[in-house]
């Protein structure tokens, strides 16, 4: 084991950063993980402190050389190193002090729907999708461009110091590298072309910064860091326990999970259940530009002189953090994975459907306008039906995904891997199966988008990209095409009522104290009312003693 390349993988994910140290064959040797946090300032804002994220980085990577170690296994025989993170998220920093001047709006964050408003109007033709065929992208809140206009529009500083040429901007995998590589003593300034497509800066044809969309955005290309390939090294690690090791490889994470699953071929897909759920096709050498909501993205690019491969993809904003809600909001289970044993204690949801779109829908309704629902509630609802209303939910949306991915692709999808920490919920997937009427395959190994920056990053050192065989557990449909159809056109009917709540016709009119006419001041009644109030409590006390005895 020791005399063989190995190749640790950083996976800074929405709600965790994990390392792992990964043989060629596919197998995880040495690994830790730490939870991260998310901050909530505002309804609809969603933030993560950037230092403290590669705090959690350098954590990782400490702990998870020390467990290599404690296995006879030396840190030397680590050669490479692959990065994979959450895409969209977007970071502004000093390029001279090295600290982030905000904290990172994560890619859920909703606080820019005004501005998406105001440039969708913008456009010649008042379209979201105005730009689709330039960047392969709707003008949404979920992108990176349109976060840093907003950041240049409310943060004093970032405008002042992007103006003055100090503030670097950046995703999640830039801030990483920049700071591995060593930070303001020459840390390189770069990303890739997978997080670059999540821009909306980026032509998704030249795969290069693109003027005309920069200038949409009011973002200067000199502020950007430069576009590599997924598999190339971009630095080595400046200090610490993996000092003078290359990093040689960076995805976003869907796009590492898409190499992971091995879907190296034009027609194979894979679905991640994650915080989120992200559902990619490839769709080979050329792009496919989506009529029916969907994202048209590069899949991956492993190599200076490879050709780029793309994907179609459907993005669901919430999978597993409806479990997570279920849990610190409704406290109807301590612990995410009790909530299978919930859900199985009854035998369907008695009619209850859950449309948990939180912060609105994304593919392939993108409405922003849209909120959570519960519907179908009855007398004998109980908090298992709602339990299992949610893992549902995430089903129907792949559903959904997938209906759209068949209608723009020629080909049609046969089977779907999948993986992910939600996974591990058999009943979930069975319920997928079912739902979609197609077999669910899933591998030995659910770290697939760990695995997929190892793997690419593996190419460096000489790995080969099909040397692993990962065994698959197939679940088959076991559903009608009635009775799968019967409750999906449910689903529908509750996603409909969904719409608008935010906004629109089915906006709740709540009053507001400057519509309430104002009363002028009497002393006296006011008075008067001031002793009534008093007598009140004191007749109550003395009943309630009363009472006692």
């Amino acid at each position: 084991m020791s005399s063989q390349c190995l190749v640790l993988s950083i996976d800074q994910g929405t709600s965790s950063t994990r390392c792992g140290v990964w043989t060629n064959d596919g197998q995880c040797i040495a690994s830790h993980q730490i939870p991260l946090q998310s901050l909530f300032p505002q309804s609809g804002w969603v933030e993560q402190d950037p230092s403290l994220v590669f705090e959690d980085v350098m954590t990782c990577i400490e702990v998870t050389c020390k467990n290599l170690v404690v296995k006879g296994i030396p840190v030397s025989s680590i050669k490479s190193i692959g990065i994979t993170n959450q895409r969209e998220t977007t970071i502004a920093w000093d390029k001279e002090s090295g600290k982030p001047l905000h904290n990172a709006i994560v890619w859920s964050d909703t606080r820019t729907t005004p501005t998406v408003e105001r440039l969708i109007a913008e456009t010649p033709t008042n379209d979201k999708c105005h730009f689709q065929k330039r960047c392969g992208l709707p003008i949404s809140t979920y992108f990176s461009a349109v976060k840093i206009r907003w950041l240049l529009d409310n943060v004093d500083v970032i405008r002042l110091e992007a103006n003055g040429g100090r503030c670097m901007f950046g995703t999640m995998d830039t801030w990483l590298i920049w700071h591995l590589t060593g930070g303001i003593s020459g840390g390189k300034y770069v990303t890739d072309v997978t997080n670059a497509s999540r821009t909306m800066l980026m032509n998704i044809n030249t795969l290069e910064w693109d003027s005309v969309l920069c200038k949409f955005f009011g973002v200067k290309m000199d502020w950007l860091p430069t576009i590599c390939s997924s598999a190339e090294v971009y630095g080595n690690v400046a200090k610490g326990v993996l000092k003078g090791i290359p990093i040689a490889a960076c995805l976003g994470d869907q796009h590492a999970a898409l190499v992971g699953q091995k879907c190296f071929r034009k027609g194979e897909a894979k679905n991640t259940y994650g915080t989120g759920c992200f559902l990619l096709s490839n769709t080979g050498k050329n792009p496919v530009f989506s009529r029916h909501g969907l994202l048209t993205t590069v899949g991956y690019k492993l190599g200076k002189d490879q050709k780029c491969v793309y994907a179609l993809e459907g993005s669901v904003a919430v999978a597993g953090s409806c479990i997570t809600w279920l849990r610190d909001n409704l406290n109807i289970i301590e612990k995410e994975h009790e909530v299978e044993k919930l859900a199985s204690s009854v035998a369907n949801t008695a009619g209850v459907y859950f449309v948990p779109a939180f912060s609105g829908l994304l593919a392939p309704h993108w409405r922003p306008d849209a909120r959570g629902i519960i519907v179908g509630l009855s007398h004998s609802s109980t908090k298992a039906h709602i339990a299992r209303a949610a893992l549902e939910a995430v089903c129907f949306q792949t559903r959904e995904v997938l209906e759209a991915m068949a209608k723009d692709c020629t080909f049609a999808i046969s089977s779907l891997r999948v993986d992910g920490g939600m996974t591990n919920n058999s009943l979930m997937l069975q319920f997928q199966a079912d739902i979609l009427g197609v077999p669910v395959l899933k591998p030995h190994n659910i770290e697939t988008t760990s695995f997929g920056a190892a793997l690419a990053a593996g190419l460096h050192v000489g790995w080969s990209l099909e040397e692993n065989n990962d065994t698959v557990k197939e679940l088959q449909p076991k559903f009608s095409v009635d009775e799968r159809d019967e409750q999906y056109a449910r689903w529908k009917a509750a996603v409909q009522r969904s719409l608008g709540w935010e906004r629109g016709t089915t906006r709740i009119n709540v009053i507001q104290p400057s519509m309430v006419k104002k009363q002028p001041s009497n002393p006296i009644r006011t008075g008067v009312m001031i002793a009534l109030g008093v007598a009140g409590v004191l007749v109550a006390v003395f009943a309630y003693n009363k009472w006692k005895k």
